[in-house]
């Protein structure tokens, strides 16, 4: 059963995603921002959500893997915390989201949170597919640190999720890696 329709595993991927959420918001405190300073939007719904954060869930929703990469400024990284790779700029990121549709089917993010301070955003959201060739599908929760940089592009994305998770609801063993292709 997963988290979708089990009860008690949706009050555990909440305390999961609040619990990665302090984390973001420490880590906002070590990059210069507070977490007293930082004003959560209202439950995305709508206009409510900032436009970056809209084109930025639908860029991870779609198949174009430009339009991610068009959302980024030219000198951008974007880091993922769960496999710990970064990648810089916008063919780099666009790569990234190419071979990340490669390995993962219906990849996708649903945005359940957004807080704002000034040019940087802390995204709730959960991150779910089917890892290609495993038994489940996964569902985890994730919080993204956006940077905005110039015309509201973002400069620095940074995702935080629990790969041991992803795997483990996937029915996959702990040190499983994906092919190379």
């Amino acid at each position: 059963m997963n988290s979708a329709t089990n009860p008690t595993a949706r009050r555990a991927t909440r305390r999961t995603l609040t619990a990665a959420l302090l984390g973001a918001t420490a880590l906002c405190a070590v990059l210069g921002t507070t977490a007293a300073a930082a004003q959560p939007a209202e439950r995305p719904a709508g206009p409510c959500l900032p436009k970056v954060v809209t084109a930025w869930a639908g860029a991870w929703n779609g198949t174009d893997p430009q339009a991610l990469g068009a959302l980024f400024t030219a000198d951008s990284t974007y880091t993922d915390q769960g496999l710990g790779v970064t990648f810089h700029g916008r063919q780099e990121i666009a790569g990234w989201k190419a071979r990340t549709d490669s390995l993962i089917e219906n990849v996708h993010v649903t945005v359940e949170a957004v807080h704002q301070d000034g040019s940087h955003l802390t995204v709730e959201a959960l991150y779910a597919g089917h890892l290609k060739g495993a038994p489940e599908p996964f569902a985890v929760p994730m919080a993204t640190l956006l940077d905005l940089g110039e015309h509201h592009l973002i400069a620095a994305d940074q995702d935080y999720y629990s790969l041991t998770s992803v795997l483990a609801q996937s029915g996959l063993p702990a040190d499983w890696t994906p092919p190379t292709h």
